[in-house]
């Protein structure tokens, strides 16, 4: 199997608190984003060169699907066995996450295009590198 190979996202637990955002995995395990996520309007444009993770959660806030964005690190068995889901885009290609959202590749950068009456839920958006993380709510008006 290739790196690059795309997978499903499943539903998730996640738990919204006033440190960051946790996901529960189908594994068992947790990851943690840390820190109160910035509002940004849409569409949101990512620094160039950085990880991307796309999760939205439901109208409950409690569980929500993460996709990972060109994402050449992560087994397919392990996304799968997670539950996490991973889109591969070439440069100016876009496709849809989740109804409402969209991910595009431009220059780098990906950007994240939401329409929140669609998406039902919230959504938001990790980027990180072996510098740091950073967390965003797209968000109508920031």
């Amino acid at each position: 199997m290739t790196t690059r190979e795309e997978v499903s996202p499943e539903t998730l637990p996640i738990e919204l608190t006033e440190d960051g955002i946790e996901v529960r995995y189908t594994d068992g395990r947790e990851a943690f984003y840390r820190g109160v996520p910035q509002k940004r309007e849409s569409p949101l444009r990512t620094a160039p060169g950085r990880d991307v993770h796309v999760l939205v959660t439901d109208a409950s806030e409690e569980q929500g699907v993460l996709t990972y964005v060109n994402d050449l690190k992560t087994h397919a068995d392990i996304l799968r066995d997670t539950g996490v889901g991973r889109v591969m885009l070439d440069l100016d290609e876009q496709t849809t996450v989740f109804p409402g959202v969209t991910v595009r590749n431009e220059q780098h950068r990906i950007v994240v295009d939401a329409d929140l009456d669609r998406a039902d839920g919230r959504v938001f958006v990790f980027e990180e590198n072996q510098m740091g993380e950073r967390s965003f709510e797209v968000v109508a008006e920031a």
